[in-house]
Order: C-alpha cells, then sequence, then structure tokens
C-alpha cells in the first residue's frame, strides 16, 4: 500500500462510527454472498468495520482472514471481536506494504473483499494477482472505492481485476462509492 495516501491509524476510528452504519451497512454489501462456514478475507480491514459482521455471518464453522499494513488498526480489531464474541473465528495478519502475505492462503479463501484500498496500494496489479491467487475458482470477489476514486480510474481498476481471471456479476453505486462483485474462474493470473 502507498504510504502517501495511506489511510491513517487514528482515523480509523471514524470507519468503525455508528454513523457511518447509516450510510453504509456492513451486513449488507458482502451480506447476500456469505454463508456458514466460508472462508472470508478483508484485505484492508483497518478495524473491522466489514470483518466482524462478514465473522458473525460465516459463523463458527467459517474463517475470516483481516489483513492490513497497520499493527494499531488490527489492535482495535482483535478488541472489537473479542468484545462481539467471534474472536476464534477472525485471524489478524500484518501485511507489508508490498505485500498482502497470503500464501499460505492460495486457492482456499470462498469470497475477499477490499473496499476502499485499491487505489492505496503501491503495486495494483500485485495487490489484485495476490487476492486471485487466494481465490479458490468460483469464489467472489467485492470490490469497492470510495468517491476520490474517479469513474475511470475505478473502470481501469476493474479491468485489471478480469485481466486476473475474475469476470464481474454486478456493477454499481451506492451514494458516492462504485463497487462491483466478481466471480474467479479456473484460469491462473495471464
Amino acid at each position: 500500500m502507498n504510504t502517501h495516501h495511506l489511510f491513517p491509524w487514528w482515523a480509523g476510528y471514524l470507519l468503525i462510527s455508528p454513523l457511518r452504519k447509516l450510510m453504509l451497512d456492513p451486513r449488507e454489501l458482502p451480506g447476500g454472498y456469505i454463508t456458514p462456514g466460508m472462508t472470508l478475507l478483508d484485505a484492508g480491514c483497518a478495524m473491522g468495520f466489514f470483518s466482524i459482521p462478514m465473522a458473525e455471518m460465516t459463523g463458527p464453522g467459517g474463517r475470516v482472514f483481516c489483513v492490513d499494513p497497520q499493527e494499531r488498526m488490527l489492535r482495535v480489531l482483535e478488541r472489537r471481536a473479542k468484545k462481539a464474541g467471534v474472536s476464534d473465528i477472525i485471524e489478524t495478519r500484518l501485511c507489508s506494504f508490498d505485500s498482502l502475505m497470503l500464501d499460505d492462503c492460495a486457492g482456499g479463501v470462498d469470497l475477499a473483499l477490499a473496499f476502499a484500498v485499491l487505489h492505496e496500494a503501491r503495486d495494483r496489479e500485485g495487490f489484485i494477482r495476490e487476492i486471485a491467487d487466494a481465490v479458490k475458482p468460483g469464489g467472489l470477489f467485492i470490490f469497492g472505492e470510495p468517491h476520490v476514486v474517479s469513474k475511470e480510474e475505478f473502470t481501469g481498476e476493474l479491468e485489471m481485476i478480469e485481466e486476473a481471471g475474475f469476470a464481474t456479476l454486478k456493477r454499481w453505486r451506492k451514494g458516492r462509492t462504485s463497487l462491483a462483485v466478481l466471480r474467479r474462474s479456473g484460469a491462473a493470473w495471464g
């Protein structure tokens, strides 16, 4: 991720604000795609706005890998997960700015979420490649970018994701956020 545009850790508290839930329900976005027992990935999880609801939806038979390059974000997420009773489902991982460090997840993730993080990546193609390697064939990738990413830039990012072996199932805007749901094919990164 790009340290020049990295969302500051202390602002992570704004991301988990109850007021944010009025604009963006963290259960709604991934909810229709998550079933109990799934293995999930929240890439760029911050303090777990989506991670905790995802863990509640996948339940005790599932797993949520929560990856972020900021240790302080992950520590807050761990405290919140414990309070919510889902700490056994959530596994936090400190990644580097150059890698999500998901080698042990290769082909094992049913659904990956990257919300408002790809535009911060130093190497967008590398970030996408690591997501593609982690998601199993037929698995899903939910991708979203905030209003600071232009429509054209979002389209370019979506094309990079498609080149990595995903097919767009749905693309839409919610408020000022661009979103897409994609399905992983069996093809490897080209």
